[in-house]
């Protein structure tokens, strides 16, 4: 049985990431009541779920990789990324819903909006969610915990220049309503990039297998091995981003001795890691026994 390799996360980067956060939250929070901006707020919103990503993806982190598998927890920690994850998608999802109703509220009733602290403060947001999607970028390509909260980062940087914008416009034309107009255009984004994470983390956790692998396929290459009949009770899943697990019945056209069956095992394990990316297997040989031969076979 083959293993990957894990990328290692700098702790030290994400911390960075997590104070940066931090001082733009105050920051847009005191802005935003004091200037009257919705965007500001709604911006503030979205990075204090950035520190909450940022936080969520550095203890599921430290978990996974130093929480090793026991007799109880055979796994470990090793989905503790995917639920960080699920989490942080969650939270998108639900602070875009919360935005989109008070966009409403300002549309209806605008109020009035200070641009240049709207200004100012979208410039410092842009300079250090920068920062903190440089310090990400390299983890986010190989991990999908960072990946959630490196988008969670860079769709922020991209609403504050939005912000920037709405404030300029408001600066120089006084049309106070493009900042509701701002603040419901960032909620959709955030939505968009909400449900494609918790999908993809919603996936790992159902135990859905990945959809580029294709069983007929696995069944062809088996096949093709001499004295292997077909593979059937086939469970194939993701314990996380990284490892493929695959469980199956293998059937025998011969009543072969278990040294045979341990050199097709090899066959069969190097199939699946080379072929298909699949680095754990099990599997259960079987000679004439009675019993179905469907890939996928039902609960009773």
């Amino acid at each position: 049985m083959g293993h990957h390799h894990h990328h290692s996360i700098s702790g030290k980067n994400l911390g960075l990431a997590v104070i940066l956060n931090v001082v733009i939250t105050l920051g847009q929070i005191i802005g935003g009541v004091w200037s009257g901006s919705l965007a500001l707020l709604s911006d503030a919103a979205h990075n204090f779920s950035d520190v909450l990503a940022l936080v969520i993806a550095y203890l599921a982190n430290r978990l996974s990789r130093n929480r090793k598998q026991n007799i109880r927890q055979t796994y470990g920690f090793k989905r503790a990324e995917i639920i960080a994850a699920f989490i942080n998608a969650s939270t998108l999802i639900v602070i875009a819903v919360f935005l989109i109703a008070e966009a409403v509220k300002r549309f209806i009733r605008p109020e009035p909006v200070q641009a240049d602290i709207v200004i100012w403060l979208a410039l410092l947001s842009i300079i250090a969610n920068g920062i903190s999607v440089l310090l990400l970028l390299k983890d986010a390509k190989h991990n999908l915990n960072m990946k959630a909260a490196y988008i969670h980062l860079l769709s922020d940087m991209l609403t504050s220049f939005a912000v920037l914008g709405g404030g300029l416009v408001m600066q120089f034309s006084g049309v106070v309503g493009i900042d509701a107009f701002l603040s419901a255009g960032i909620a959709l984004y955030l939505i968009y990039t909400g449900i494609k994470l918790w999908l993809e983390s919603f996936e790992i956790l159902m135990q859905f297998a990945p959809g580029e692998i294709k069983i007929d396929d696995i069944n062809r290459r088996i096949k093709a091995i001499e004295g292997v009949k077909n593979i059937h009770h086939v469970h194939i899943w993701r314990l996380n981003e990284h490892e493929i697990h695959f469980d199956a019945h293998l059937a025998f056209e011969k009543d072969i001795k278990l040294s045979e069956f341990d050199r097709i095992c090899e066959q069969v394990e190097n199939i699946l890691r080379n072929e298909f990316g699949i680095f754990h297997t099990n599997i259960q040989p079987e000679y004439q026994r009675n019993e179905s031969h469907l890939y996928i076979i039902q609960d009773r």
